[in-house]
């Protein structure tokens, strides 16, 4: 099976070209568990599938967490496959991904930058306070698309210098709350100047911190555009593994137009061999 192995601001993963393995669906989710595996095989936070379209797209992407469960959608993956896409020859510069979550529309903006339309906000609660171990947490609740991609948002001061540990024994807390039936990617957030803040997101599915979120960063930025904290308009997000941009357009407290813009890297292309599989 050939594989690309590419991240988006350290968000990694590997994409398999359907249209030409031609693998059963069945086998995605072990292949996803088997290969996103660090020590034991390649490693990633996703594993992604070029499928053919079925709704008017240039093509379908399966999204799939290194748990092997299904992701709605994601963010960094989209604008990393919309490269895939484009240096492949699947589509041009400006490329329509049809998602779980709904249609994703992407634009190649040099080399390396790309740019996507992210899904609209199905579901969204500007407060949504939730209670761990007896301290109430102030918190936003966002849903993107339809079947709605779950992201909480949750201000924490001194964010860069939180101890790990206890930041993953929260955001596991809170990932699994009651307050979140389907679950939920935990974005913390510390703003840090004007239109500028610091991420880190404890994502469902990976069950642990990655280094960036696409999604994440667009939800967060959605929370605090709508409450006036931040324009809205080039907002740059620092995490651990790079900076992204959010740009949100709204129509009074409607959101009409999500996008978010950061940089792709093609780690490496090749054959999977694993014995495992």
């Amino acid at each position: 099976m050939k594989f690309w192995k590419m991240n988006g601001a350290g968000n990694d993963f590997l994409i398999l070209n359907n249209l030409e393995e031609r693998l059963p669906a069945e086998a995605f989710p072990r292949l996803a568990r088997t290969l996103c595996e660090r020590r034991l095989s390649i490693g990633a936070d996703g594993f992604m599938v070029v499928e053919a379209p079925t709704q008017g797209g240039d093509y379908r992407m399966l999204f799939f967490n290194s748990d092997g469960t299904v992701g709605e959608m994601c963010g960094n993956g989209a604008r990393c496959i919309c490269r895939y896409g484009y240096e492949t020859g699947l589509a041009g510069e400006v490329q329509r991904v049809e998602t779980t979550a709904g249609m994703v529309t992407g634009r190649r903006m040099d080399r390396r930058r790309y740019r996507v339309r992210l899904n609209d906000p199905t579901t969204l609660r500007l407060d949504y306070p939730v209670e761990v171990d007896g301290v109430t947490y102030p918190c936003a609740y966002v849903e993107l698309g339809n079947p709605g991609l779950p992201h909480a948002a949750v201000p924490f001061p001194g964010l860069r210098e939180a101890d790990t540990d206890q930041l993953r024994n929260l955001g596991r807390k809170l990932r699994h709350h009651p307050a979140f039936p389907k679950g939920a990617n935990v974005n913390f957030y510390e703003l840090t100047g004007p239109d500028e803040l610091y991420e880190r997101t404890f994502e469902r599915g990976v069950e642990d911190f990655t280094y960036a979120c696409g999604t994440g960063t667009g939800s967060v930025v959605t929370v605090l555009t709508l409450q006036g904290a931040v324009s809205g308009h080039n907002v740059h997000v620092r995490m651990p593994g790079g900076e992204l941009v959010i740009d949100v357009e709204r129509e009074g407290e409607r959101v009409t137009d999500l996008f978010l813009t950061g940089p792709t890297n093609i780690v490496c292309r090749g054959e999977i061999t694993d014995e495992e599989l």
